[in-house]
């Protein structure tokens, strides 16, 4: 039946997937593959090793991950629900609850570039570089690394071709500052690659800037106690306050 139906031109349902093994088979084979690789270990991946080498839980890697996935699927997709599952989400209503927190907007927003979107944003200095992170209304749109702050500005305005981001609140470029100085940690994971380093101190951003209500400030103090690290010291990083015109 479902071979008839697909030389009819019908294409498979993206929810129920009938042209793929079941759930059960699918988490069989993900188990597989992941015990395949600790059997390459002579220890078992302890998570408190993880976390003092990259700044974040194994889980929090891996949302990190998906997130890229999500971004560059909806750029691709021309169907939104399509991008969705084939990122791994479950349901649309999942992903459209957790959009805010991912992509600034929802996902048919984000797909043809942020469309009406107002976004500003603030560059800072990092030990991996220039930084640059943007805001929509909604939460944090984009963080992006680099070495020059002018092709990040470049970067932003391809990701978001139809939004406005010539918008600027006053004050977001101290924010970002303020955050990046007490989450910078050069020490974690300097043997790691770039790309891997990249990503753990973007989703530490991330997820800093998350704890801070939106149109609020916040003190270094509050900050500190807000991500954990109420000791922290005031780092002295050079920033730039850019407007795009």
């Amino acid at each position: 039946m479902r071979q008839e139906a697909e030389k009819a031109g019908f294409r498979p349902c993206k929810r129920c997937k009938p042209d793929q093994p079941s759930l059960a088979e699918q988490h069989a084979s993900r188990i597989t593959r992941v015990c395949r690789l600790l059997e390459q270990f002579d220890e078992v991946l302890n998570h408190r090793v993880f976390k003092a080498v990259t700044g974040l839980t194994p889980n929090a890697y891996a949302a990190a991950n998906r997130t890229k996935r999500v971004r560059a699927k909806l750029t691709k997709s021309h169907l939104v629900t399509e991008a969705i599952y084939d990122t791994g989400f479950n349901s649309n209503g999942r992903s459209y609850e957790t959009s805010n927190e991912v992509l600034g907007m929802t996902p048919s927003e984000f797909r043809p570039g942020g469309s009406d979107a107002d976004i500003f944003f603030a560059i800072g200095e990092c030990s991996l570089g220039s930084i640059l992170v943007a805001k929509s209304k909604r939460g944090v749109c984009a963080i992006l690394l680099g070495n020059e702050p002018t092709q990040l500005i470049r970067d932003l305005q391809d990701q978001f071709s139809r939004a406005h981001p010539d918008r600027w609140q006053e004050g977001f470029d101290e924010l970002v500052v303020k955050v990046i100085g007490f989450i910078e940690q050069p020490g974690i994971g300097p043997n790691l690659p770039l790309d891997i380093r990249g990503t753990a101190f973007q989703q530490r951003v991330w997820r800093a800037l998350r704890q801070i209500p939106v149109g609020s400030t916040a003190s270094y103090a509050e900050i500190a106690e807000k991500i954990g690290r109420p000791k922290a010291v005031r780092a002295q990083l050079r920033r730039h306050a850019l407007r795009i015109h």
